[in-house]
């Protein structure tokens, strides 16, 4: 039951995470207060944003699953150095799900979104838990887990933001941040624990051009979102097996092919 216990969270202090980061992201909807607009006006440029108690919680949710995760990480008996590597997905899935939260029409939709969101939580914050011991048994799963779930968040951020209408100025800077955090913790985990600064910034890089490429043009969110999750998925993949170094022309074959099928299926799909 020790070795068990070892490698599994505190069932006490998941559930006291999760539950406070859901109440910020229900408060904002529970309590009516007036927002206002931030604007600036420069010759050429007028920039426009709209601050809401909404965008207050979603940072707010933000900076507590971040501090949240710290905590419960210290209680790993296995844990060595600093702790920044295991909350960084967690506090980018608490950030793009109070983005797509405030997306939804507060009703019966979005209780069932919140829902679903506190399982999302509970599943990075154990299968980060579980990743900081190689040695794990459940170790392979938790990494496994923590890839797919990654790819999906990334998606959800670009279907909010591109259906919400968010701006150009608005969308390349999240696109960056959210694609260079998935590559960075993706490489990080399937390449012995290596940072590849280089290829998670060439990726940011590469998503956001294609994203301001196409953010004007007449497409659905879905499109969109495959458009961008296409080159998310198969560059890290490329950057893989040139680690395991397979010829270049084998090593490009497998990332090719999905991102031509990431591609031809937003042409399809309307």
């Amino acid at each position: 039951m020790q070795q068990e216990g070892r490698y599994s969270p505190d069932q006490d202090r998941i559930g006291m995470l999760t539950a406070a980061v859901l109440l910020a992201y229900a408060l904002a909807h529970l309590i009516n207060t007036p927002g206002f607009t931030l604007t600036l006006q420069l010759p050429g440029f007028y920039f426009a944003y709209p601050l809401t108690l909404g965008s207050a919680m979603t940072v707010m949710a933000t900076g507590l699953t971040a501090t949240g995760m710290n905590w419960l990480l210290h209680s790993h008996p296995s844990l060595l150095g600093n702790t920044v590597e295991h909350w960084l997905l967690p506090t980018l899935t608490a950030f793009i799900i109070g983005v797509s939260l405030n997306v939804l029409p507060f009703g019966m939709l979005w209780w069932i979104g919140l829902a679903i969101s506190g399982g999302i939580l509970v599943l990075v914050f154990v299968a980060e838990y579980i990743s900081v011991d190689a040695n794990a048994p459940a170790y392979a799963l938790a990494s496994s887990a923590l890839i797919a779930v990654s790819y999906a968040l990334f998606l959800m951020l670009v279907l909010a933001l591109r259906a919400a209408g968010t701006r150009l100025f608005l969308v390349v800077p999240l696109i960056f941040v959210a694609a260079g955090l998935v590559t960075l913790r993706t490489l990080h985990l399937r390449l012995s624990s290596r940072w590849e600064f280089s290829w998670a910034i060439g990726v940011a890089l590469a998503c956001t051009q294609i994203a301001a490429g196409v953010h004007y043009w007449p497409i659905s969110p879905l499109q969109f979102g495959l458009i961008l999750v296409g080159p998310l998925y198969a560059f890290p993949v490329l950057a893989f097996n040139l680690d395991e170094e397979v010829p270049l022309r084998q090593a490009a074959l497998e990332p090719g092919m999905l991102l031509a099928a990431a591609w031809i299926a937003a042409m399809i799909i309307h």
